[in-house]
């Protein structure tokens, strides 16, 4: 067996200059120049790294999609139309129809119809994807128009997050917590020496009392229709987490938001009942106070259109840049609040 000769040393990661001697072959084997150290002091560094595969994305949050029915289809419009009609009757539906032999008339009833528009509005946004970040990515094994894309997704649920909750000033839209037309209200207040509106001043009887008190006022100003009784409450989260984690009493295992659930005006007429936060009800009151929204969350009451949903629409080469330009659009609707009584905020909470 032959032996090499003068191969160098190794010493803290890198060999010296020594040449490989073997028989056979004049001149032996050719020698590493500095750059080739160097790189492959990086090639074994990227080897003996643990990579972790999971790209950490920005903390986000959005609950849209739990407190409006949103309908999809209808293409690229400007306004979103619903029909709506109300009736009368000559006298009234109370001593007005009762008649009687020889009578020379009868009441008659008429009907009213009105339609009602909502703005609609594009959403577009674009990922760009260089030419030469592309051919990079494909060592690593990552996909650079799947990671922008999901940046577009997560703008376009914020987008929407806002579009539901508040609307867009400069566009002139209101959202689920602010809409003009909904009835405003503060809560009573505690009864003690220092009066307070807030939850945390008050008793679960107390609070119980607030939200039936919502709850029925809503449900009477749509003259206690079945199908309108209210089901969803929004509350912000401090007060949520609040109901969520005291007891009733120090020795029960019942939290104050238990004795909500068994106890109100819905559950007790047939009805279910949801109550959950939202970051956006923080706030949303007048002067600022925190606001409580009671309304009922169907599609016949209040909904929005998602009239074209979020879609890559265009992707092409960019020779000016060397590039890749990938272009999202979508058409969504302002909320439509059909039954404005079905709606009520109430603040101080």
């Amino acid at each position: 067996m032959q032996n090499f000769q003068n191969a160098g040393t190794y010493n803290a990661g890198v060999f010296s200059s020594g040449k490989l001697s073997v028989p056979g072959m004049p001149g032996g084997v050719p020698t590493m120049d500095e750059a080739g150290v160097a790189s492959g002091g990086a090639f074994l560094i990227s080897e003996l790294e643990k990579r972790d595969p999971l790209i950490r994305k920005p903390l986000s949050s959005y609950t849209y999609p739990r407190d409006i029915v949103i309908q999809t289809g209808g293409g690229w419009v400007d306004y979103a139309s619903a029909m709506s009609v109300a009736y009368g009757i000559t006298g009234g539906s109370g001593e007005g129809p009762i008649t009687a032999g020889g009578a020379n008339g009868v009441p008659i009833v008429q009907a009213s119809l009105d339609k009602g528009l909502y703005k609609a509005h594009v959403f577009a946004a674009a990922l760009r994807v260089m030419f030469v970040d592309m051919q990079k990515s494909s060592y690593i094994g990552r996909s650079l128009d799947q990671l922008l894309g999901d940046g577009v997704r997560m703008s376009y649920d914020k987008h929407m997050d806002e579009n539901v909750y508040k609307g867009f000033e400069a566009y002139g839209t209101t959202g689920l917590l602010n809409d003009p037309d909904a009835v405003e209200t503060t809560v009573a207040g505690n009864g003690q020496s220092t009066p307070s509106t807030k939850w945390k001043d008050k008793t679960k009887e107390q609070i119980l009392a607030d939200i039936n008190a919502a709850i029925t006022a809503t449900w009477a100003a749509a003259e206690y229709d079945e199908s309108a009784m209210p089901n969803h409450i929004l509350l912000p989260y401090e007060q949520y987490t609040y109901i969520l984690n005291t007891m009733v009493t120090d020795l029960a295992t019942e939290t104050i938001l238990d004795f909500v659930m068994k106890n109100n005006v819905a559950a007790k007429n047939g009805g279910s009942l949801f109550i959950g936060a939202t970051r956006w009800c923080k706030g949303a009151g007048t002067g600022g106070t925190d606001r409580m929204a009671v309304y009922v969350n169907h599609e016949r009451y209040l909904k929005m259109d998602e009239l074209v949903p979020l879609a890559r629409v265009m992707s092409g080469p960019n020779v000016a840049n060397v590039c890749y330009d990938t272009a999202y659009m979508a058409n969504i609707s302002q909320v439509q609040l059909l039954y404005p009584q079905t709606l009520t905020y109430w603040d101080g909470i």
